[in-house]
């Protein structure tokens, strides 16, 4: 066993949004305590160690992440796909919007309001003429807070995995786990 570092436990602490308070709170130790530890003041004892490792690996499981949010199943079109087909899915599926996909990876995106002002002539043209810029993308390791800040300004938001997509979040996921 490994044991952490000042700078490990200040590393993964802030990376879980956590104060030295907070921290201290949940491990039963005080503030200063933490503090002077993270500063490499003072080497607690083993048992004192494990109560703060402990609150860090429960706060850590508190953490919803995009993994534990997203669909699997990620209902897309094609770039050369007919903009007809675009539309006849995004309403068998109830959907406002799609993912463009093109070999496993996000390359656009296609909603009801692209489609609204297209002529019918346009109907048989390719998506990629019609699409917009792709949702934005983030690893399934992202956590709730860094997606949520994403929905505010798009539609959804794409996990991918060494470049290939591997499922979407919109707000009506994150809606329907807390609800």
């Amino acid at each position: 066993m490994e044991l952490p570092t000042p700078a490990d436990l200040r590393q993964r602490r802030t990376e879980l949004g956590l104060t030295q308070s907070e921290l201290a709170d949940t491990a039963d130790v005080s503030q200063p305590l933490i503090a002077r530890i993270e500063g490499g003041d003072v080497d607690p004892r083993l048992s004192t160690l494990r109560r703060i490792v402990n609150a860090l690996e429960k706060a850590e499981s508190d953490v919803v992440r995009a993994e534990d949010l997203m669909n699997e199943a990620v209902v897309n079109v094609a770039p050369d796909d007919a903009v007809k087909a675009a539309a006849r899915k995004m309403e068998d599926e109830a959907y406002s919007q799609l993912a463009v996909i093109q070999d496993g990876i996000p390359v656009g995106s296609i909603s009801q309001s692209d489609l609204v002002h297209l002529d019918s002539e346009a109907r048989d043209e390719p998506v990629e003429e019609h699409m917009s810029e792709s949702f934005p993308t983030v690893s399934k390791d992202a956590t709730l807070d860094e997606i949520s800040n994403l929905l505010e300004h798009y539609k959804a938001v794409m996990i991918t995995e060494a470049g290939e997509t591997v499922g979407i979040i919109t707000e009506a996921d994150i809606a329907a786990r807390f609800s």
